[in-house]
């Protein structure tokens, strides 16, 4: 039996109890109340409703730019994992990796994909579905000069989704790498860069009071225009 203490966002009362670990998957849940997401608050495009609900993640989020990318296996299974946004604008949400990943070699399968972003903080999420595709050199070389030098290096050092026998090997590799750098620029990988998600349907979620969530979905139509709807929590 394990010891729980939560809160019930509701009451705010201090609850104490003890239940196993079944019990606790069961019983946990959270009172969604802090805000409302209406009609009146959307816009034509859900580009600038995306960029205010980042600007409120900037000042509020443990991790606001944290999304979980969702990819097409080559198994035919999705797959997903954390990546960092980089940038965006109307042209899409931008991300860099190494290209000779196990995400990398799916997206070259399978250029559709989706993002998401969860900010329990705001009790917000956001649902990104388009099509990826590689960002130009240029971009990648300036992001790729931008980075800390210990992550510059890190880049060269990882084979990114392949096995590594022990970390060891790892640390060896960038000690290496130090010494091969020390007193100069580190150049970016040819392997490593950035990619886009152009973006064909939003879902903003706004939490609600017992599930009763307020969601809308923007769906990019054939002319470039955005559709929006409400859709049942």
């Amino acid at each position: 039996m394990i010891p729980l203490i939560f809160v019930d966002n509701t009451t705010q009362t201090l609850i104490l109890g003890k239940m196993s670990i079944k019990e606790r998957i069961k019983e946990v849940r959270t009172n969604y109340t802090l805000d409302k997401l209406s009609e009146d608050q959307l816009s034509e495009t859900p580009f600038e409703l995306f960029k205010t609900w980042m600007s409120d993640a900037l000042e509020k989020a443990m991790e606001p730019n944290a999304m979980v990318l969702a990819t097409i296996g080559l198994d035919g299974f999705p797959d997903e994992r954390v990546v960092l946004l980089r940038d965006f604008s109307e042209q899409g949400l931008k991300f860099y990796t190494n290209y000779q990943s196990e995400k990398a070699k799916q997206m070259a399968k399978n250029a559709k994909v989706s993002a998401l972003f969860f900010w329990p903080e705001l009790e917000r999420q956001i649902r990104v579905t388009g099509v990826v595709s590689k960002i130009s050199d240029k971009e990648s070389d300036e992001y790729f000069a931008s980075r800390p030098r210990q992550s510059q290096l890190g880049a060269w050092a990882s084979n990114q989704s392949e096995t590594l026998e022990n970390r060891e090997i790892l640390e060896k590799r960038l000690q290496q790498l130090e010494l091969q750098y020390q007193d100069k620029e580190v150049p970016r990988p040819s392997h490593w860069g950035g990619y886009r998600i152009d973006p064909k349907k939003f879902e903003f979620w706004q939490g609600g009071a017992f599930r009763l969530h307020d969601r809308f979905v923007y769906t990019e139509s054939d002319a470039g225009k955005w559709n929006i709807k409400r859709l049942h929590p």
